[in-house]
């Protein structure tokens, strides 16, 4: 075992050898940080401006870069006018040199989530619960403060949800209830996809249910179960992490294939609206609207001008980067006037896009009269979202279907998989060719949509969510050809093949076998585990074949 760094804070490596990853007791704040890095208490200091009231656990150690982002995004403009109390969200980079890599528990996380839920490497969201109130004992004649999350993981209904239960009682009750909070949390089970999780707190026992990759798409978000005799009652969160999408898109309804386009081409887009909580939420609405497909780009649900890439996404001397910005001051209104796409939301008055964008396909005017009728009838909010969800998903499902069905082509076949050889190559993702299967195979397969798709296509392919998707895919496919590959391995008659061969092919062989478990096991290959313990032993028996002095030399390295 050795200790790193990761997110600040000294935790648990796990080394993997052939036989399996060490698994020990579970360390102080290690279920902790399965949900959280850490709670911040940010204030407003008359001398300083925003300033880190405190950090829970004590030992996690925040760099001075992080500390100041997590400060000025804690707290609304002053142009928000934000009084009483008031939710949002952030997201910031990790500072370089904090440890990317994950232990094996999160690696299982990642391997199991939806690509969209996935523990992210590089960033920390931050969910806030701003209070900003009347206070004539202070010298500003108001107490402001904000609590903030600090995590890996996108769940903001849940941690949103969690914030109304806690922050209210910090307020009240301050260090004490946060250091009860901490320890409750680190009582937590882990973050498993696929589980409905008991989670209690403050009293309360929050139900949530943590996706998984293996759902079914569009699958029905968890409901009160028949557990009345439970006492208390469990605060039931339907989903850790959709958001009510008709309301984030209401005001601009009629431009949401546009807004789809948008997203799905990682176009330069800035949200300009009158607080942080409205900001976030599009912003998040935004990358959400293209799941399954993950959003590749960088997005900023809330930014502001002391944020670290200030300066990097204001340049004129380059073009606007592929990014979702969030914005309510309104300095930004000259400085981003040069980006291509401005959605301006949450003022009655300037409502609306200002862009040059033409749409690929044509609207769907079915659906914004469905919706617009759902609005005069005083149809539920809950059933608007699902509605548009169910659009955005479809849509989603119908552009990537022809993608995934010629990426399926590009694997080798499997006979052409043998023991003695290295596993044969991935066939090339040439466009053209994906696009000749267009004409037979295309979207108009399962989508009512017409437009231009050929042309959304090439523009697609010019984008970082496609080189994101393609990566992804061309991983995952090199680990199925792996696993097919040691499947081979253990059918043949290695004791056999050894015979005919000399030592240093041997060793050569043992080498990579080893090797290859190693991968097996830190990739967490989806593998019988019989066969793998099949694989050892051959190994075990071809080594025990050797002349001892070779015996020494391969235990040894």
């Amino acid at each position: 075992m050795e200790l790193a760094e990761a997110g600040g804070r000294a935790r648990t490596v796990k080394r993997f050898t052939v036989s399996g990853p060490n698994s020990g007791p579970a360390l102080p704040w290690d279920r902790f940080s399965a949900w959280l890095e850490c709670i911040c208490v940010v204030t407003f200091d008359l001398e300083l401006g925003q300033a880190i009231e405190l950090v829970y656990p004590h030992d996690v150690r925040l760099t001075e870069k992080e500390k100041t982002s997590i400060c000025y995004l804690s707290f609304p403009d002053s142009y928000s006018g934000c009084l009483g109390d008031t939710q949002f969200s952030f997201r910031i980079r990790q500072t370089m040199g904090h440890k990317l890599s994950m232990n094996g528990d999160e690696e299982m996380y990642n391997r199991d989530a939806p690509v969209v839920l996935q523990r992210d490497r590089a960033h920390y969201y931050g969910f806030v619960y701003f209070r900003q109130v009347k206070d004539c004992t202070v010298k500003r004649g108001y107490f402001q403060k904000s609590l903030v999350l600090i995590s890996r993981l996108p769940f903001v209904n849940l941690f949103h949800s969690l914030l109304q239960l806690i922050a209210p009682e910090y307020f009240e009750k301050l260090e004490p209830c946060l250091e009860a909070v901490c320890n409750e949390v680190d009582q937590w089970p882990s973050p498993l996809p696929g589980k409905t999780l008991s989670l209690p707190i403050m009293g309360v026992v929050i139900q949530v249910r943590i996706p998984s990759k293996k759902d079914k798409l569009g699958m029905s978000p968890l409901k009160q179960s028949n557990q009345e005799n439970l006492l208390p009652a469990p605060l039931v969160i339907p989903t850790v992490h959709e958001l009510d999408l008709f309301g984030c898109f209401q005001s601009i309804l009629i431009h949401i294939q546009m807004l789809w386009e948008l997203t799905l081409l990682g176009e330069p887009v800035i949200i300009m609206a009158v607080s942080p909580k409205i900001s976030s939420d599009l912003v998040l609405a935004l990358t959400s609207c293209i799941e399954p497909l993950r959003y590749c780009c960088d997005y900023r649900p809330y930014f502001t001008i002391h944020d670290a890439e200030f300066k990097e996404y204001t340049t004129r001397t380059q073009a606007p980067p592929n990014v979702i910005l969030g914005v309510t001051n309104p300095f930004f209104i000259k400085t981003f006037q040069h980006w291509p796409h401005i959605i301006r939301i949450g003022d009655v008055k300037m409502s609306g896009i200002y862009t040059s964008y033409k749409t690929f396909l044509h609207k769907d005017k079915a659906l914004i009269k469905r919706l617009l009728k759902g609005i005069q009838r005083k149809r539920s909010p809950e059933v608007q979202s699902v509605i548009v969800r169910r659009h955005f998903l479809e849509l989603t499902q119908s552009f990537i279907i022809p993608l995934e069905r010629y990426v399926a082509s590009l694997m080798p076949l499997q006979r052409n998989v043998t023991a003695w050889k290295n596993p044969p190559q991935i066939h090339p993702f040439i466009k053209e060719e994906f696009m000749k299967t267009l004409e037979y195979a295309g979207p108009q397969l399962t989508s009512v949509q017409k437009g231009d798709w050929v042309g959304l296509y090439r523009r697609f392919f010019k984008s970082p969510n496609f080189d994101g998707w393609f990566r992804m895919r061309y991983q995952e496919m090199c680990k199925k050809l792996e696993i097919l590959h040691l499947e081979v391995l253990c059918e043949a008659d290695l004791l056999m093949w050894v015979q005919e061969k000399s030592e240093v092919e041997v060793v050569d062989l043992v080498l990579k076998l080893r090797e290859k478990l190693i991968k097996a096991r830190v990739h967490q290959l989806s593998l019988r585990a019989d066969l793998l313990e099949k694989l050892e032993l051959y190994l075990e028996t071809v080594i025990c074949s050797l002349p001892d002095d070779l015996q020494v030399m391969l235990q040894q390295h």
